[in-house]
């Protein structure tokens, strides 16, 4: 199966992210830090037994806000990240990039 992007044809999604002509390395380091950062947050979730309306509850974080989150249709802010994974047990930091 191909997918058309702008017009061009990929075979996979891994095929259009890794061509450095399209995706900046930038651009597809970023991709690749939220599904990472939202595959941690949905793990979490799970493991602590908490449905998405229960994380709300003790977050503060509305539950469409956290459905949107997890399901990567909306890029949330710092201080709303904060306010989900700090229940979790979690919380952000920078550290230096592999070489």
């Amino acid at each position: 199966m191909s997918v058309n992007i702008n017009g061009e044809k990929f075979t996979t999604f891994a095929d259009y992210i890794n061509d450095e002509t399209k995706v900046s390395k930038a651009e597809k380091a970023q991709v690749e830090f939220e599904a990472a950062l939202i595959g941690k947050l949905i793990e979490a979730r799970e493991a602590k037994g908490l449905s998405q309306r229960a994380l709300a509850e003790i977050s503060g974080v509305k539950q469409p806000a956290i459905a949107r989150i997890e399901s990567m249709r909306s890029t949330p802010q710092i201080d709303k990240l904060f306010k989900v994974l700090s229940p979790l047990g979690y919380t952000l930091s920078i550290v230096p990039m592999k070489e």
